[in-house]
């Protein structure tokens, strides 16, 4: 309930100021922390319900239908995790539907996955709970130096989702060994890489991506809906959401 209302507080707030401008001009702020325990299931603003409601209805008429099934619990956490394996791989996949690209490597990051998939039934809510971002698709193309480089990079954090490679990384956060389609990589070859574009950017730690060498970003791509259709093709194909921890990244 807490956290259903917190999100169409959130809609009912931008939809205001989209629609207003003021005149006022910001004098302080003062910051704290609110803790949301279980106290606000009990104790619920009932004003604050009845002024929901008529888009609590809306939203959950657009988030509740069910598009498939997940098999068991998948999770996001380093140094390797069966929900991030799942949406590198989706990125790697999407790569060759959305752009006839054939990415060597996918790689996502932990902060951009933000909420676990349940065992059970799917909706288009659980996918939005996860990806709520706009990220999108973009597949870059760099040269085996800078790819080792950008492995470096995701040591130094402790792994992030990655799909085509292994890694070995020590406790310290150094990169011991890398191979791509078990191979070990060439600093002289190019590969694709499918990211998303706040990576692409070299955001979140991961500053090689910098070094690409090109950049595709198809339109109406975003991660959200690349794994809405994922779950939606498993649903038509009889399948199961699953996903495993497959020792792509070792630490040791």
């Amino acid at each position: 309930m807490v956290k259903k209302l917190f999100m169409y507080s959130v809609l009912v707030v931008s939809v205001a100021f989209s629609a207003c401008s003021f005149s006022y001009t910001l004098s302080s702020i003062e910051g704290g922390r609110v803790p949301i325990t279980s106290q606000y299931d009990t104790d619920v603003d009932q004003e604050a319900v009845r002024i929901l409601e008529p888009y609590k209805s809306k939203i959950d008429s657009m988030m509740a239908p069910v598009i498939g099934y997940a098999s068991s619990r998948l999770e996001a956490y380093r140094p390797e995790s069966p929900l991030s394996n799942l949406i590198a791989d989706i990125l790697v996949k999407s790569a060759e539907t959305k752009t006839g690209i054939k990415a060597d490597v996918g790689v996502m990051n932990m902060g951009g996955i933000r909420n676990i998939l349940n065992e059970g039934e799917v909706t288009f809510g659980s996918i939005y709970e996860i990806c709520p971002f706009e990220n999108a698709l973009s597949v870059v193309l760099m040269k085996g130096d800078a790819l080792l480089e950008l492995f470096s990079n995701m040591a130094t954090v402790h792994g992030e989702g990655l799909s085509g490679a292994n890694l070995v990384i020590s406790k310290d956060g150094r990169l011991i060994s890398a191979k791509v389609g078990g191979k070990d990589i060439d600093p002289e070859k190019n590969y694709y890489v499918a990211t998303i574009d706040y990576l692409a950017e070299g955001n979140d730690r991961l500053d090689t991506f910098k070094k690409a060498i090109s950049k595709t970003e198809p339109r109406d791509a975003t991660l959200r809906s690349l794994f809405i259709d994922y779950v939606k093709q498993c649903t038509e194909n009889g399948m199961s959401v699953t996903a495993k921890v497959e020792g792509r990244i070792v630490e040791q």
